[in-house]
């Protein structure tokens, strides 16, 4: 089960002023799941209105109706070995979204596979939230000795001139749990619980 608390940790930080993401990457599809288009670049690099705009999609995924929208996975240990999309996450998680080819390799891995009408954009996040330390009574003691480093994937329906519309689903990986992060699970985000895109949960291998 995913904490709330937790969740909510991440998002107060998802403000221009005080965001923590370093990085944000992303391919543009047609409904065939071709790549259109690629960019990636160092968030602090954007507008103020580009990095409110972006932040906005992030936070939606971890912001989301904590166990109903926004659902714990767990990969099994086959799931980790070899060629695997866990494999690939972990690689864009240590470069820091900074290796073009990890990245247009998940685009055309979720392209293959993702089903919907239309074109869509794939936006991935990479954040290193820097975990307060806190005593027991939960009062926060003072400068952090640990830090959650973690990837958000939001896709999103594009219309017109790449302009987005709200996620229909993504991801936040690893999981946020116990003050840490969870190696082997993901925490999936779906829109729309009566009709999800369950093929995610598919090219994820959960």
């Amino acid at each position: 089960m995913i904490d709330r608390e937790d969740m909510l940790a991440l998002t107060r930080r998802m403000t221009v002023k005080r965001t923590s993401i370093t990085r944000i990457a992303g391919g543009y599809m047609d409904q065939e799941g071709y790549i259109d288009g690629t960019f990636n670049t160092g968030f602090l690099k954007l507008s103020p209105d580009e990095k409110e705009k972006n932040l906005q999609i992030a936070k939606q995924i971890p912001f989301a109706d904590t166990n109903k929208n926004l659902k714990e996975y767990a990969f099994s240990s086959e799931k980790m070995k070899g060629d695997s999309m866990w494999k690939l996450l972990m690689g864009m998680r240590a470069c820091g979204l900074k290796n073009d080819a990890l990245m247009e390799t998940f685009y055309e891995i979720v392209g293959e596979q993702y089903q919907v009408e239309g074109d869509y954009a794939i936006y991935v996040f990479h954040d290193r939230y820097d975990i307060p330390a806190k005593g027991k009574d939960h009062v926060r003691l003072g400068e952090s000795e640990n830090m959650f480093e973690y990837l958000i994937c939001a896709i999103c329906p594009v219309s017109g001139d790449y302009e987005l519309g709200e996620p229909e689903c993504g991801f936040l990986f690893p999981a946020y749990m116990d003050g840490g992060a969870a190696m082997n699970y993901v925490d999936v985000y779906q829109a729309d619980r009566e009709h999800p895109h369950i093929e995610l949960e598919k090219i994820l291998g959960v």
